[in-house]
């Protein structure tokens, strides 16, 4: 079964940068689009950016330009570097991706989540 492990949150000043890791196993990672997603407590979870097999990436207009998502699909691993953080960033920070299983359903794995707090 597909499993997602996030890490790298932290608290951060605004302005500052963090880099967030997702590592993912069983399943064929480079087959898969895998996304980022946050959530503040009482919002509906959002997501941030996504990297799809392809090598297209997406995401969101309020991280443009100051987010960068990559993978390495050696290490089965997505990289979500965080730069210029706002306090609005603030929130977990999941790691999630979707796939058919044998019987035609659609399922979705998330990680744990990681919590990233920006002071202002």
């Amino acid at each position: 079964e597909a499993q997602l492990v996030e890490s790298g949150g932290g608290l951060v000043q605004a302005g500052g940068s963090l880099t967030l890791s997702c590592v993912a196993s069983g399943f064929t990672f480079d087959d898969y689009a895998i996304g980022w997603f946050r959530q503040v407590a009482g919002k509906e979870r959002e997501l941030v950016a996504s990297t799809y097999s392809d090598g297209r990436t997406n995401y969101a207009d309020s991280v443009k330009g100051r987010f960068t998502i990559s993978r390495d699909d050696l290490d089965n691993t997505v990289l979500l570097q965080m730069n210029r953080l706002e306090p609005e960033d603030t929130a977990v920070y999941y790691c999630n991706v979707k796939m058919w299983d044998g019987s035609g359903n659609l399922r979705e794995y998330w990680g744990q989540g990681t919590q990233v707090t920006v002071s202002s």
